[in-house]
Formats: structure tokens, sequence, C-alpha cells
């Protein structure tokens, strides 16, 4: 089994590959530290934004890393809470997307 696993819950986005719940086929981490360092704590606008271009790039990087495609998924992960709502809300929409388009759940 390997479950491509995407989080978006605040102001980091991720996008891993995972066989069989136990070996790291790739993890891909986007911060956006610097950026809110600027205004002193994360800016929940600023966050779900980025986290909208950082999550295709993320997701296609952790695939390219595992060497594998998204024929080769067997399943989508997602984290959907706690976080920032907007944050949230982009990677359970891209999680769901991609589910649908590819008939994994």
């Amino acid at each position: 089994m390997r479950i491509l696993a995407i989080e978006s819950s605040c102001d980091e986005t991720a996008a891993a590959v995972v066989k069989n719940g136990r070996e790291v086929l790739s993890n891909v981490i986007n911060t956006q530290i610097d950026i809110h360092t600027l205004y002193g704590g994360v800016v929940p606008e600023i966050a779900s934004r980025k986290d909208i271009e950082n999550i295709n790039p993320g997701i296609e990087k952790a695939l390219s890393d595992a060497n594998l495609t998204l024929d080769d998924i067997t399943a989508i992960g997602v984290t959907y809470g706690p976080g920032l709502v907007g944050a949230l809300l982009v990677g359970v929409a891209e999680a769901k997307a991609i589910a649908f388009a590819s008939k994994k759940p």
C-alpha cells in the first residue's frame, strides 16, 4: 500500500508518500516562516494563499522523489484538523479532487 499524504493545516504545506504505513518514500515540506516572521506570527489569509501556491508543486515533487506516479498510489490521506480553516480547506479540497479524479479512497 502506498499512501499520498497531504498536510496544509497552517503555514507549511507538505506532501509525502508512505509505503505500508512504515516506510517514508518521500517527504516534501514548503515552509512560510520567512513570510510570517515579518508580521510577528502566522497570518491566516497569507498562509492559505501560500498553501494554494505550494500544494501542487509539493505533491508533484513528493511523487517524483518516490519515483512513483499517481497510478502507483493506493490511497490519499489528508489532515482535516486541527488548524486554520482556510489552510485546511486547501488540503482537503486537493485530496478530494485527486481521490475523485483517480478513483482512489
